[in-house]
C-alpha cells in the first residue's frame, strides 16, 4: 500500500485548506484511512478517520464542525478539508491506511494503521 497526501500549505488564521490522500495498492471498500499530525515539539495525534466500507467517520474534538473528512472510492482518494484553521491546526499532517474494522474507524490509535504517507506541511500564521 503507498500513500501519497497533498494539499498542504501556508494559510492565515480562518482560512481554508484541503489534503488529499491518494491511495494505491488497497482494494476499494477494503480499508480505513486516518489522518493523524504532528506538531514541532508535540506527540502525534490522530485528527480523523473514515471507513471505505459503510463510510463511518469520526473525529477528534478540537476539529469537530471545522475538518471534514470524505473519500471518493471510485478513485481511492481521501480528502480532508480543513475550514476556519487556526495556528494551533499547525503541523505535518499524515494519512495512514489500515484495516476495516466492525463499527467504523479508530482515528486515535497509531498502532492500528500499516502503512503511512510521508506527510504534507500545514502552516497557519496568526
Amino acid at each position: 500500500v503507498q500513500l501519497v497526501e497533498s494539499g498542504g500549505g501556508l494559510v492565515q488564521a480562518g482560512g481554508s485548506l484541503r489534503l488529499a490522500c491518494a491511495a494505491s495498492g488497497v482494494t476499494s471498500g477494503d480499508y480505513v484511512i486516518g489522518w493523524f499530525r504532528q506538531a514541532p515539539g508535540k506527540e502525534r495525534e490522530g485528527v480523523s478517520c473514515i471507513s471505505s466500507s459503510d463510510g463511518r467517520k469520526d473525529y477528534e474534538a478540537s476539529v469537530k464542525g471545522r475538518f471534514t473528512i470524505s473519500s471518493d472510492n471510485s478513485k481511492n482518494t481521501v480528502y480532508l478539508q480543513m475550514n476556519s484553521l487556526q495556528p494551533e491546526d499547525t503541523a505535518v499532517y499524515y494519512c495512514a491506511a489500515g484495516p476495516t474494522v466492525i463499527g467504523g474507524c479508530i482515528y486515535d490509535r497509531g498502532s492500528y494503521y500499516f502503512s503511512w504517507g510521508q506527510g504534507t506541511q500545514v502552516t497557519v500564521s496568526s
